[in-house]
């Protein structure tokens, strides 16, 4: 699995129009937008892991991480995140996992990031998601699984 992880100050993802999901922390407070991609070779297991570290990451203000603060999570999956693009300017999707095990392993990620404590809003798989954000720093980390 792999997690592109923003630092926001605000994020939603519309769908056909329709707000379906928003993170807004209070003035002054921060929260993590998290694109999510899955590969043939991840589990339930990589997906908790992947939500452990995402949740102690320490990336918001004076070092601190969601866990420590409440801070809210959009969680979105972006199977493009799995892209090869080591043999021409066009990627090959291949290194993606298929779509029921990619959809169960995302849904893994967000609740293993609700046993640990925290709020987590989600988009909808397999849809054609307009994702807005404010990224504050900016500050962006790729963690892999």
């Amino acid at each position: 699995m792999r997690a592109l992880v923003q630092r926001v100050t605000s994020a939603s993802v519309d769908v056909d129009g329709e707000q379906v999901a928003r993170i807004a922390p209070p003035a002054g407070a921060q929260g993590l937008l998290v694109l999510v991609g899955v590969g043939h070779d991840d589990d339930p297991t990589s997906a908790s892991n992947l939500a452990r570290r995402v949740w102690r990451l320490r990336i918001l203000d004076g070092e601190k991480s969601a866990s420590d603060v409440g801070a809210p999570i959009l969680v979105v999956s972006q199977f493009t995140l799995m892209a090869d693009t080591r043999r021409s300017r066009r990627p090959s999707w291949s290194p993606a996992a298929s779509r029921p095990v990619a959809e169960a392993l995302v849904d893994a990620f967000a609740d293993a990031l609700r046993e640990l404590g925290a709020t987590v809003e989600t988009g909808r798989f397999g849809e054609h998601m307009r994702v807005s954000l404010v990224n504050d720093g900016p500050v962006t980390v790729l963690l892999d699984a």
